[in-house]
Order: C-alpha cells, then sequence, then structure tokens
C-alpha cells in the first residue's frame, strides 16, 4: 500500500511540473554546429562580394585570429584569445598580403584592443592592461595593468574596447548567462576615465554588444546585439541599437522594438508591459543566433566610395542554435542622415550550400584609411582582404 501511495505521489508530482513549464510555453532548444571545412584557398572563388568590390587572402594559418585593429605603415594588430597573444601583421609593399607576422605580446585571454597615443590597450576578462608602442610597431615588454578584478565574465568573456570622440574609454561587459538576473555592471558597456580608471555605467540591458563604433559624422555610438539562445528559431532577434549614456536596452525581459519576453518572469515590482516603455528599442532587427561580433563604421575618406561611407560592418560568426544555419557572413549595415535604416550581405559564402558545413566563422573585422577591409575567420586561421576596385 504504501509502494502505491509513494507512485501515486511521484505521479502527480511529475504531471504537476509538466504543467507548470508547458504553461510557460518554453521553445526547445536546438543545437547544430555546421561542420568546418578545412580551408584550402580554392574556396575563395566561393566567397561572394558587392560587384566593384574584390577578395582576397591577406594571410593563412594564425591559428584563431579575433579582433583586429589598424595600424600604422601597413599595420594590423591581431588578438588570439585562445593562444594568449597579439599579432603583428606588416604590409610591407602595399598589395594587401602580409609578409611579415610577429607575436608582439603575450597576455592570456586577450581579446579587445585599441591604440591611442602611443599606447597599446588591451582586456581579457579580468583586466585592462597598455604597452607603450615602438616606432616599428612592436610594444616595449612590460606592460601597466591599469584595471584587474573585472566582473565574472561567465557565458560572455570577450570583452571589447575602444576610445570614443569624447576621449573616454569604453568596454564591453557581456551577461554571465542566457536568461537570468545577474549583478548591475554585467549585461552592459561601460566608460572609463582615462584619468583615473574609474569605471560607469554607460548603457545596460545588453545581452552581449561585442562590437561597438561611433558613426564618423555624427560621432553617435551604435552596436549590434546577441539575442537570447534557446527561445525558438527566430526569437529574439539580433540588434542594431543606437547606444545613449543611461540607455536601458531590455535584457532579460525585453527584446528589439520593446517587445517583452513572454517566457520570462516580470521584473519585481513592475509589469513586464510597464518596463517595456522604459527602455530604448532597436533601431534594426535582424534574423536570430547569427551572432554579431566585431562592428566597425566606414570612414568617409576619399579611398571609400561615397555609397558606402558612414555606413557599418557587421562580422555574424554564426548560429548553433537553429535548425538551419545562418550567418557565417559579414553584412552592410546601410545609414542614411546617421540613422540606421537597412542592410544587406557584403561578404558571404562561408556557409555551404547544404546549410549543414562551412569553411569559415567572420570574427574581427578593421577598415583602414585607405578604404581596404580586413576580416578574421577563426575556423581556418584566414584574414581576408576586400577592397574596391577602380
Amino acid at each position: 500500500m504504501h509502494s502505491l501511495i509513494r507512485k501515486l505521489f511521484l505521479f502527480m508530482f511529475i504531471l504537476s511540473y509538466r504543467n507548470i513549464f508547458a504553461q510557460k510555453d518554453i521553445p526547445s532548444s536546438v543545437v547544430n554546429h555546421p561542420k568546418t571545412i578545412p580551408f584550402q584557398s580554392s574556396f575563395v572563388t566561393q566567397l561572394k562580394v558587392p560587384d566593384g568590390w574584390k577578395i582576397t587572402i591577406a594571410a593563412m594559418d594564425l591559428g584563431k585570429p579575433r579582433m583586429l585593429y589598424s595600424g600604422s605603415k601597413g599595420i594590423i594588430y591581431a588578438t588570439r584569445r585562445d593562444a594568449g597573444n597579439v599579432l603583428m601583421l606588416k604590409d610591407k609593399n602595399g598589395d594587401n598580403k602580409f609578409d611579415e607576422m610577429v607575436i608582439v605580446t603575450n597576455f592570456k585571454g586577450v581579446h579587445g584592443i585599441t591604440i591611442k597615443d602611443g599606447w597599446m590597450y588591451l582586456c581579457n576578462s579580468d583586466e585592462l592592461r597598455r604597452y607603450k608602442m615602438k616606432a616599428d610597431g612592436t610594444l616595449e615588454k612590460n606592460g601597466h595593468t591599469l584595471i584587474s578584478g573585472l566582473p565574472d565574465a561567465g557565458q560572455h568573456p570577450n570583452r571589447t574596447i575602444d576610445f570614443g570622440p569624447d576621449g573616454m574609454l569604453y568596454m564591453s561587459i557581456g551577461s554571465t548567462c542566457n536568461d537570468c538576473k545577474e549583478n548591475a555592471e554585467m549585461a552592459t558597456i561601460e566608460q572609463i576615465d582615462p584619468k583615473t580608471w574609474k569605471r560607469t555605467i554607460f548603457a545596460s540591458g545588453l545581452r552581449n554588444t561585442i562590437g561597438f563604433d561611433w558613426h564618423p559624422a555624427t560621432h553617435e555610438m551604435w552596436g549590434c546585439d546577441n539575442g537570447g539562445d534557446g527561445k525558438g528559431e527566430d526569437f529574439p532577434p539580433e540588434e542594431v541599437n543606437h547606444l545613449v549614456k543611461n540607455g536601458n536596452y531590455g535584457f532579460p525581459y525585453v527584446y528589439g522594438k520593446r517587445v517583452p519576453d513572454e517566457n520570462h518572469e516580470a521584473p519585481t515590482g513592475d509589469t513586464k508591459e510597464n518596463y517595456a516603455k522604459k527602455t530604448e528599442p532597436s533601431v534594426l532587427e535582424l534574423q536570430a543566433h547569427m551572432a554579431p561580433i566585431a562592428f566597425r563604421f566606414f570612414p568617409k575618406t576619399a579611398s571609400v566610395p561615397a555609397s558606402y561611407a558612414g555606413d557599418g560592418l557587421v562580422c555574424f560568426h554564426g548560429s548553433w542554435n537553429r535548425s538551419v544555419a545562418v550567418g557565417y557572413k559579414v553584412v552592410r549595415i546601410k545609414f542614411e542622415n546617421g540613422v540606421a535604416t537597412g542592410y544587406e550581405d557584403f561578404l558571404s559564402g562561408f556557409l555551404m550550400t547544404d546549410k549543414k558545413t562551412q569553411f569559415g566563422r567572420p570574427a574581427g573585422i578593421t577598415i583602414t584609411p585607405q578604404g581596404v577591409v580586413y576580416i578574421s575567420d577563426d575556423t581556418n586561421g584566414v584574414i581576408y582582404a576586400v577592397r574596391k576596385v577602380k
């Protein structure tokens, strides 16, 4: 009798448990990693760029290059998080191929990079450092730790940094998880004062805005945010956001243009609908799960076509949480009068037509004053050069 009662109690508990979660209607999470095909030089012919542009291989066999930054005199720097170092690549004859590659410093887990006033700034998930630069582009041996003990990185350790037009340093601080409540510093862009190295929250409610930049004409800040996983194949969208001081972009309660997440409980002391009204809406939404990483604006220089100047480029690393893979490309974000208005593919073809295999995951991007776009692939260790042909 007691055994029958225990079995009946267990059955009722399981039925109740299932009903609770069925009421929340939480979508199942799809895991689908397209298989990586080892790179071959002939694959370049499969890549598509806009008419009038040409793509070539700038360097190969680099391991897993992530963020890129343009130096002077044909130099590009690449952070290699997995190897724990920064690579300097030199193009000595201006043919957009790197002739010399040198490791300029070792820094475990290094990801973010920027340069200002003769100093290179680097960060990993825990520290911000700077190094004095030499005339040949290499670095002084000993770096200076400016900040240590950054907030726990959790699920999103890939922090990025850059100086804004106001002279302040900005750092992305991704969420520690996919969908949770966490401390105030997480899921933010932080502003760091280079006089004191004190950091404050600039914008919040951003799940993981790895890529951000300032429009060359308006000097306003823009970024591309990663939506959450496990909420469906087409929700939430990847967001292009106009980033403003003290702006709240909704995560984890709200996505896109103030759309409440129906599978998330309401904020304490508020309703989801009322909370949504207090957030900054996205300006553009793109397909969910494409995984935006680097974001850069085309500068307004004589070497950049007028129709591209002031537009942005975003590297989409590619999906894992979708039955049919998406991303694995670079997208052009079109701007009119300083506002994002639309988008189109700029570099595609890494994802094969079967949607089950790929030979490249775009990660880092830098655009030189000469208008050459360099893009890193951290799957097969290639850096590509894309340039306008005459």
